[in-house]
């Protein structure tokens, strides 16, 4: 059922019904419990915090400095802070959890099939990194046979960390955080990460109409735009080409603080097409208008 390096979700957090139900709330709550013991889970966690510890220092110490920057064949810019972030973490979690698999946006993955699996963006936001804005993070998650127990998401520039564990919360720092209680598209701020990205990538042919139903529209992207969803400063984030390593963490964190994260077309997965992760009130309903289908 899980491969390290591809995410596959257990049969009871799976969309169920055929496929006219797919906008109609027939999904399976989040899971509200650990599937481990709460030892291991603060093992992880505190581990994953000392390791956050370290990557802030490194991204802080090459944030506006003269860089070596490299363009990957996707486009996208890696710098050599990204692959020394990296190489830390690995490591790391070698050390402390040795034959755990290891998906990682800059040296791929390690140890497939590894029941325990940890993903890894040392430098989330790397446009940002290199351009000096204050946009980025390292992200850590951890799954166990496909289902994530903890995701943690640092922003050393900007001075905030989130991190959520199942049955443990959501939190920024030593604050509790939850989604807001927003019930209408109509009374909501929509985030998104490329317009141009969601309009081209034909997953959400009622993209432009949907955000023009919404109160506000900003285009907050890479981790923050889930941040922002779990605090309750925004409803939801909408986004297209990312990665499973973009999305592990933030899943976690925005279902802990109450909210959903779904694909596009509803399935609650980290290695699909596309992201919708709203505060859970407009999620259905979203959903619909995303995929054309006018509001009752």
């Amino acid at each position: 059922m899980f491969e390290c390096g591809r995410w596959a979700v257990a049969p009871s957090v799976r969309c169920r019904g055929d496929p006219s139900d797919r906008y109609f709330g027939r999904y399976d709550q989040r899971m509200t419990e650990s599937a481990v013991f709460t030892a291991e889970l603060t093992r992880w966690r505190d581990t994953a915090l000392s390791i956050c510890d370290a990557a802030d220092r490194m991204a802080l110490a090459g944030f506006r400095r003269d860089l070596k920057v490299s363009t990957k064949p996707d486009r996208t810019l890696v710098t050599e802070v990204d692959r020394a972030i990296e190489r830390m973490i690995r490591s790391r979690l070698k050390t402390e959890f040795p034959g755990c698999g290891i998906v990682g946006e800059e040296e791929g993955t390690e140890s497939a099939g590894a029941s325990i699996c940890w993903y890894v963006d040392p430098i989330d936001a790397t446009n940002n990194f290199v351009r000096g804005i204050p946009v980025f993070a390292t992200l850590l998650a951890v799954a166990v046979e496909g289902e994530l127990q903890l995701g943690v998401v640092s922003a050393p520039a900007l001075r905030e960390r989130w991190a959520a564990w199942r049955g443990g919360a959501a939190w920024r720092g030593s604050e509790r955080i939850s989604v807001s209680k927003v019930a209408t598209i109509e009374e909501s701020q929509l985030l998104y990460g490329s317009r141009r990205d969601d309009v081209r990538s034909g997953l959400m042919p009622a993209f432009d109409v949907t955000m023009d139903a919404a109160w506000r529209t900003r285009g907050f992207g890479d981790f923050w735009g889930y941040m922002l969803v779990a605090e309750g400063a925004a409803e939801a984030m909408i986004e297209t080409g990312a990665h499973p390593w973009d999305w592990a963490a933030p899943l976690v964190i925005v279902e802990e603080a109450g909210g959903r994260f779904t694909t596009a077309s509803g399935e609650r997965r980290i290695d699909g097409p596309s992201a919708v992760a709203t505060n859970g009130l407009i999620h259905n309903d979203l959903l619909r208008r995303l995929g054309g289908v006018s509001p009752p």
